[in-house]
């Protein structure tokens, strides 16, 4: 058994998609309309785990509720160099961090997505 994605409703799927491709380098893997008229983009980074969004363009612009949902993370060669970059780039907002985890093993930072959904940012040690 494998995890193979993981589906967050958004509020504006372009501004979604230029966060997670144009500013992470995620790629889209595919993109579709649902039967219940939702568009679904799926993104994933050099392994085959997905991370779907949902968008409806129907429904109120109203800013949606992360609830629940703590992070997604993503690996990166410099921690600090990509927070820097982000912010400058999309306007994310810095949670936590950069900073050095002993449990993790890593310099990690803490984002939020521009649904404030948290992105972690992992620079795993040698």
């Amino acid at each position: 058994m494998q995890v193979i994605h993981h589906a967050v409703w958004v509020a504006d799927i372009d501004r979604t998609i230029g966060f997670y491709v144009d500013g992470l380098g995620l790629h889209e893997t595919r993109r579709f309309e649902s039967g219940d008229g939702a568009t679904n983009v799926f993104v994933a980074g050099d392994d085959a785990v997905e991370i779907q969004f949902k968008y409806h363009a129907d429904g109120d612009d109203a800013p949606v509720e992360p609830s629940g949902f703590d992070h997604v993370a993503v690996a990166v060669d410099d921690t600090d160099a990509e927070v820097e970059r982000l912010v400058a780039e999309t306007g994310c907002r810095l949670v936590r961090g950069p900073l050095d985890s002993d449990g993790a093993n890593a310099r990690v930072a803490f984002l939020e997505d521009p649904d404030g959904y948290g992105v972690e940012l992992v620079q795993e040690f040698d």
